[in-house]
């Protein structure tokens, strides 16, 4: 049998399959003339924790040497990794961060690491960075371009209750030496967070919130006299905790403006990373969308109470407790926010679609260029979608005339192979498709392909390069089961991106 034979027997052999699936029909309307909201520059971010190897849970200790006290920031992976992001925000906090000294001269105490204490806060004892570890971890940021945010010991000087709560005013003088030591070195620190998931009821702590805007105030003049007029002059976050809403609209009453430029919260909506359910809520929409309301009211409350401030998600797991296994660390990893970074610009456009709500559809204006990009995720396991996209301003961006037949799968899958890594050939007007699925379809590979390209990374920690496959601009738009799809319309007419 000779090759191309061989080639249309087995692409034939494949037509069953894919025609048994389900097939929907749908059209997504991109609302091209408004902007319904804006992102930060650097949306996209990571938190380096502070947990050490021995942190375990369910019988496995997944965290190894990935915390900023024994992170081996020499791997070439590291650097290039943040990088390939130009400027990635880093967080460097956590449950840990309320236990952490700092060893500078003043210290009274030693500078020892965590170690396992059940009678401490999450089973461990206080720890202590060390400056010289300080020095190296400033200089492998400045190194990589990594914008910083650090998170500050809230906990210190206050004592302990027997429900939980920490009492009395925060003591100062230990992160007061350490911002000083900070600046005296010239690194540079975007924004000081100051405690971490200690509003409300708390996780593992809480502190009054009277107490807390207090401290904060305290917080805000230490910055100011320490930075005095410099431009570089770092911003406040806070609380940095689970969304309660009486006690973040206190906050912002208790401190007032220009105290804190930012209100963040955690997202943890799917539960504990040893959750049977865990991969059913994963992939369930109307459970993923139930947590838009702590969004709102977040907003909500910041925009009567504090509009001087803004809302961030500092921290989101998606599963506490270190997340779940083969299912957190699986599939979508830091490539598919590599290409969230690289493709999607700060304007966020309203988008409407009579899809299945298992089809969730994005839209904004492209980052650093003309257009607009789609991000189209589809949970379904079953079902593929072919879409019209359409600009509401005008007609059809590329229409499907509603039958299927053998010939036009066909063609597109030989199209699939055929065009990946390569350019236009014709005058014809392109859109550029970047679809990440499982290795073999599986959800839980932790291996991605990219348009049907295993992704991988070297051993020297090289970053696969994300090449799209260009597409005609007015053939159908396929999406598959359980697969993600960034495609961009570099010729899309968006006032609202202008």
């Amino acid at each position: 049998m000779g090759h191309d034979q061989l080639l249309l027997f087995l692409l034939l052999t494949c037509l069953p399959v894919i025609l048994a699936q389900g097939i929907s029909k749908a059209t997504v309307v991109i609302n091209s003339g408004r902007s319904i909201a804006l992102t930060d520059d650097n949306f996209v971010c990571a938190t380096i924790d502070w947990w050490p190897q021995d942190k375990c849970n369910y019988n496995q200790c997944p965290w190894g040497y990935s915390s900023i006290v024994n992170l081996n920031i020499s791997h070439p992976l590291l650097a290039r990794a943040i990088q390939a992001f130009g400027q990635l925000r880093i967080r460097i906090g956590g449950s840990l961060q309320d236990q952490v000294l700092y060893g500078v001269p003043s210290l009274k105490s030693p500078c020892h690491p965590f170690f396992k204490n059940k009678d401490g806060l999450f089973g461990f004892s206080t720890g202590c960075l060390h400056l010289y570890r300080w020095d190296a971890v400033n200089h492998f940021f400045q190194s990589t371009g990594a914008i910083i945010t650090f998170g500050l010991n809230a906990l210190y000087g206050r004592r302990k209750t027997m429900n939980g709560a920490w009492i009395g005013p925060w003591d100062s003088t230990n992160a007061n030496d350490f911002i000083k030591y900070t600046i005296s070195k010239g690194y540079k620190i975007d924004s000081w967070e100051f405690g971490n998931e200690l509003s409300g009821r708390g996780i593992g702590a809480r502190v009054n919130v009277l107490q807390y805007g207090k401290d904060l105030i305290k917080l805000k003049g230490i910055i100011n006299r320490l930075y005095g007029s410099s431009r570089s002059k770092p911003s406040i976050l806070a609380p940095g905790g689970f969304y309660d809403q009486q006690w973040y609209t206190k906050l912002l009453q208790v401190t007032g403006p220009g105290v804190v430029n930012a209100m963040t919260h955690h997202i943890y909506n799917l539960g504990a990373g040893n959750d049977p359910n865990l991969m059913s809520k994963i992939m369930d929409p109307n459970y993923l969308s139930s947590i838009k309301s702590t969004f709102y009211n977040l907003y909500s409350s910041i925009r009567k109470t504090g509009p001087w401030s803004s809302a961030w998600v500092g921290e989101s797991g998606g599963a506490y407790n270190s997340g779940g296994h083969l299912v957190s660390n699986t599939f979508v990893d830091s490539l598919c926010a590599l290409l969230w970074h690289r493709l999607m610009g700060k304007t966020v456009l309203s988008i409407s679609s009579d899809a299945s709500p298992y089809l969730r559809s994005y839209a904004h204006c492209s980052k650093g260029r003309a257009g607009v990009t789609l991000l189209l995720i589809n949970l379904s396991k079953q079902t593929s979608f072919i879409l019209t996209v359409q600009n509401s301003k005008n007609s059809a961006l590329h229409m499907w005339n509603g039958t299927i037949q053998n010939d036009s799968i066909m063609d597109r899958l030989k199209k699939t192979v055929s065009w990946v890594g390569s350019k236009a050939s014709s005058g014809q007007l392109k859109r550029e498709e970047y679809h990440l699925s499982p290795q073999n379809g599986y959800l839980q590979s932790q291996t991605m392909l990219l348009n049907g390209e295993r992704l991988v990374i070297s051993g020297t920690g090289d970053i696969p390069s994300l090449k799209p496959v260009l597409v005609n601009v007015n053939s159908p738009l396929y999406v598959s089961p359980t697969s993600i799809a960034f495609i961009v319309f570099p010729n899309f007419d968006a006032p609202a991106c202008k």
